[in-house]
């Protein structure tokens, strides 16, 4: 028994070598990729995108509101809302990246708007059933960055099995 086990082990090992050796890796993959990627004046156009490729959007911190003392069913419920919320303006391509923060301090998560104001942003974020309780609060600023984000909840999709 032991010959063959040896036997098998060294010819995985063979394989294994010889897959590695002829096969690009993934990170090669992708280094080909990008470097034939140039310059779309018209997915720049669709994005917003200035000449450096990047659009200001605003960034949301959730912070932990005054009114946490919810039992377990309403904060649940809260969640469920919240998550609803999300879900609702990611679909109308006002909110462009939302997550958690995974420690347990007072900034819970955070948002990224695709608008240009404040004060848009601040009318999004007063439909949320989590703000309206005071569960949690939020914090805007303006910010620049890459105008690519917004293929970000599509590309989202490939990676999600489950929907939030």
């Amino acid at each position: 028994m032991k010959p063959i086990l040896m036997l098998i082990l060294v010819s995985s090992f063979f394989l294994l070598t010889q897959c590695q050796q002829s096969a690009p890796t993934q990170t090669e993959q992708t280094t080909t990729e990008l470097e034939t990627i140039t310059y779309d004046s018209l997915t720049a156009q669709k994005w917003g995108a200035d000449e450096y490729g990047m659009k200001p959007y605003v960034m949301a911190f959730l912070k932990a509101g005054p009114n946490r003392d919810q039992d377990s069913l309403a904060a649940a419920q809260l969640q469920e809302a919240h998550m609803a919320n999300i879900t609702r303006m990611a679909e109308e391509g006002k909110l462009i990246l939302a997550g958690p923060f995974l420690d347990d301090g007072d900034i819970r998560g955070i948002y990224i708007f695709d608008v240009r104001t404040v004060e848009e942003a601040k009318a999004l974020t007063e439909t949320d059933p989590a703000i309206q309780a005071g569960r949690l609060v939020m914090e805007l600023h303006p910010w620049y960055g890459s105008a690519a984000m917004m293929e970000l909840n599509q590309l989202h999709k490939k990676g999600a099995k489950k929907e939030i």
